[in-house]
């Protein structure tokens, strides 16, 4: 009952955040590239280039963790092999980037890591237990003879 709703959710704030992550890494490049800035004499064009690339390699990934929740609330069934690990490298970052954001911009931002990491974790345990068996005695017993 919640679990579509759920997927739906985090498949729009990861298509978000995605898009957020690519622009702000991308705008500290073109901020690095006009100012002419340098790190322990690292070359300025080659700090902006890899801000940029690393924005969009990090975007495309939330992006495609985007996706891959999307899949999972139209199809309504748990994400198997690559994408069950992407969700769970996506949460594992979450969880990180909540740590850093904590220290580093305060306690919205960490709740608002924690919030997804939350989402990402209820998104991954509710298929879980959809596919849970019953009971974990085992199978009945048929009839017949009982073995010794």
């Amino acid at each position: 009952m919640v679990r579509r709703p759920v997927a739906w959710l985090l498949a729009l704030v990861l298509l978000v955040e995605g898009l957020a992550i690519a622009a702000i890494n991308w705008f500290l490049g073109v901020v690095v590239e006009r100012q002419h800035m340098s790190m322990g004499g690292l070359d300025p064009d080659v700090m902006s280039l890899s801000s940029k690339v690393g924005g969009i390699l990090f975007g495309l990934y939330f992006l495609l963790c985007a996706y891959i929740a999307l899949l999972v609330g139209l199809r309504d069934r748990a994400p198997a092999g690559f994408g069950r690990i992407a969700l769970i490298s996506a949460a594992v970052v979450h969880g990180l980037l909540a740590a850093l954001t904590w220290g580093l911009v305060g306690w919205p931002a960490f709740a608002f890591m924690a919030a997804v990491l939350g989402l990402i974790v209820l998104l991954l345990m509710t298929y879980d237990a959809q596919d849970a068996p019953e009971t974990a005695a085992g199978p009945e017993p048929t009839g017949g003879a009982v073995p010794a």
